[in-house]
């Protein structure tokens, strides 16, 4: 029977993404799971191949070699989702795995899949060796494969060695991904370094220091459920605008970087403050607020909101572009 391409495309296709700079290991994990019989070898797979490394992929080796379909695209401008499209229509496959270009940005590819290429999983390989230096010199491109990564691993790793600094870099862009330290074939140790709050959040009334805004917005949103029935007390600016509802709201937040300059954002909350009109957008203000949990319209969804009782003028914080 003939698949007609409509049909073909409302097929959920999972995606398995493996990212990293050349060198990271990517292809030798790629070449190790579908030489497994392990991974389903009669299952049609399509390999999409961003870059090609030093290693180069023995197609014999794969399990089941006949259901493996390799396809390259070599420029970032091909990767369109009429090309991947146009795969899905070439050939018949149940699952994707994709060797991603490590100086291609992320969002070329998410743009790019065609809604029902689902990412089941995104993995992360990083040679150790040369990890701190590329993070130093090319920060956003090595923040943009961290944020999302479910799993990080560090291979060429050295016994012995100081994990910390890779821990922190992989904990400022995800706090939840996993961190897997490689010494060899089959010598491999998990991250098992706490990452404790620089405030207690267990205790009724909480205080956020100025150096601590970014670490306390994250978790909020992350643990939100942690937060109910606090009494918060902190630094931030106003932000007033029409679409905030009726009178006596506005968002309360600071300016946050966690990457670079280029990635500067408003982070904030929705405060409810009867004299809200006594201040204005840009105003520094410190506030005491209970924290609820609800529905909020401005977000569209349940967060955490802020009932202030009260709110004064105070100097900037400082820094006052709040970073991790």
């Amino acid at each position: 029977m003939t698949v007609r391409l409509e049909d073909r495309q409302a097929r959920e296709l999972p995606v398995y993404l493996f990212t990293g700079f050349l060198g990271g290991g990517k292809t030798t994990f790629i070449q190790d799971t579908l030489n497994s019989p392990d991974f389903d070898p009669e299952v049609p797979t399509l390999l999409l191949v961003c870059e090609e490394g030093e290693a180069e992929y023995d197609i014999s080796a794969f399990a089941s070699p006949e259901n493996v379909f390799v396809e390259y695209i070599d420029d970032e401008a091909d990767l369109t989702r009429m090309a991947l499209q146009k795969l899905e229509s070439k050939y018949r496959f149940d699952r994707i795995l994709v060797e991603y270009n490590g100086m291609w940005m992320l969002q070329s590819l998410f743009a790019s899949l065609p809604p029902n290429w689902i990412v089941a999983q995104e993995m992360l390989f990083v040679d150790a060796t040369t990890f701190l230096m590329y993070n130093q010199n090319m920060r956003q491109l090595c923040f943009d494969k961290m944020q999302t990564a479910e799993l990080v691993v560090f291979n060429r790793c050295t016994k012995g060695f100081d994990k910390m600094p890779f821990h922190k870099e992989v904990r400022v862009a995800n706090r939840r991904s996993q961190i897997l330290y490689e010494y060899g074939p089959y010598d491999v140790e998990p991250d098992d370094i706490e990452d404790p709050l620089p405030f207690d959040k267990t205790q009724s009334k909480i205080t956020i220091s100025d150096d601590d805004y970014a670490e306390w917005y994250r978790d909020i949103n992350e643990n939100e459920d942690d937060y109910e029935g606090k009494t918060l007390t902190l630094k931030g600016r106003v932000a007033m605008a029409e679409d905030l509802g009726t009178k006596g709201r506005f968002a309360f937040g600071r300016h946050v970087m966690t990457c670079c300059v280029e990635d500067i954002q408003f982070a904030g909350l929705m405060c409810i403050y009867a004299n809200a009109d006594d201040f204005k957008t840009g105003d520094w203000v410190e506030i005491t607020a209970k924290v609820r949990v609800e529905y909020e319209e401005a977000y569209g969804e349940k967060g955490p909101v802020l009932y202030a009782k009260s709110v004064k003028a105070c100097a900037p914080a400082d820094p006052e572009v709040a970073t991790f």
